[in-house]
């Protein structure tokens, strides 16, 4: 597929927008451990109380440890086996990861504003204008921490809804065409918007590995 002037120069934004956004992941990381994996989850609004609330009964099931550093984020290890991403129920089988419900009125607006500084009008190619969002964040790099961070942000999405906003390798693009749940597929910025159903069915794919 061939790129227009101005597919290239959204492109170049978009490119500054996944710096910000890594500076910004990175930034959520030093809270504790090596970040792994980062999805995002774009919302069109601020996530309801009774949204939260779900939230944090899903997060607090799915992990042996579950610390609320505020209302939206959560400093967790869920377990691999709960959200389908490997049979070890010991302690080993246990990924730690950072949850952080982000914008106005919910709190880290800095770090949600410094994620879209950069970034291209969504709208067109997910419906709406981003008021708000979820940031996953791995905090390990091993195959199962990237299949656990598609299944938990799938999770996380079937209580809060929202739109994937997943980065791609090169020849992940033809891989992940054609996939249910698949929104939009923007081949010439490497990136493509999704469901649960989505990520799903992409982190069943064999050697499936998000970009880090």
């Amino acid at each position: 597929m061939s790129s227009s002037p101005a597919a290239a120069t959204t492109g170049s934004r978009w490119s500054c927008c996944c710096e910000s956004r890594l500076a910004a992941s990175a930034r959520l990381a030093t809270l504790g451990g090596v970040a792994g994996p980062v999805l995002v989850i774009e919302l069109p609004e601020r996530v309801p109380d009774t949204a939260l609330g779900e939230l944090r009964r899903l997060l607090s099931d799915l992990s042996p440890r579950f610390e609320e550093r505020r209302p939206g984020e959560y400093d967790i290890n869920v377990s691999a086996r709960r959200v389908g991403a490997g049979e070890d129920d010991t302690p080993a089988g246990d990924r730690p990861f950072l949850v952080s419900v982000m914008g106005p009125g919910i709190g880290d607006v800095e770090i949600f504003e410094a994620e879209h500084a950069d970034e291209p009008q969504l709208e067109p190619f997910i419906g709406f204008h981003p008021t708000h969002a979820v940031d996953v964040i791995a905090m390990c790099n091993s195959q199962v921490d990237h299949i656990a961070t598609a299944l938990l942000t799938a999770a996380i999405m079937d209580v809060v809804g929202g739109v994937a906003n997943v980065e791609l390798r090169e020849d992940q693009v033809s891989i992940v065409a054609g996939l249910p749940g698949l929104l939009r597929l923007v081949p010439d910025w490497e990136v493509a918007f999704g469901t649960p159903d989505f990520l799903r069915a992409w982190a069943a794919r064999p050697g499936f590995r998000l970009v880090k």
